[in-house]
């Protein structure tokens, strides 16, 4: 689990690093499907956080689930919220609170997920 966490978060920093140069190649056909960039934030942010706490509940058994969720949640938010924001500082990007709204209810939606899953693997 911890190598595809490790792998899931390159990819998603190479998504980045091609957005920030204007190199986002035949991925900027999401842009053309109604509300596809807002999907694509929920969803990859989302899988992010499902994964790295995934990982964090199987590393840390000892710690309470809930807040592990809540540490890395908010050490998402933040990461995220900074990405966005720096956005307003390449040519190529534009800050987007749509985007960072849809970030976070994914971080949201798929942190209660993991506990959800943790929950259950558990009992």
């Amino acid at each position: 689990m911890k190598w595809i966490t490790i792998l899931f978060t390159l990819f998603i920093i190479l998504i980045i690093v091609l957005a920030d140069r204007g190199q986002f190649g035949i991925l900027k056909l999401v842009n053309r499907i109604p509300y596809g960039d807002k999907a694509g934030h929920f969803i990859l942010y989302g899988i992010l956080t499902l994964l790295i706490d995934l990982t964090l509940f199987h590393s840390l058994p000892q710690r309470s689930l809930k807040l592990v969720a809540v540490i890395s949640g908010l050490t998402l938010a933040l990461l995220i919220g900074l990405e966005e924001f720096s956005q307003q500082y390449f040519v190529e990007r534009t800050f987007s609170l749509r985007d960072l709204i849809a970030s976070y209810l994914g971080v949201i939606f798929f942190s209660w997920l993991a506990l959800r899953i943790s929950r259950k693997v558990h009992k």
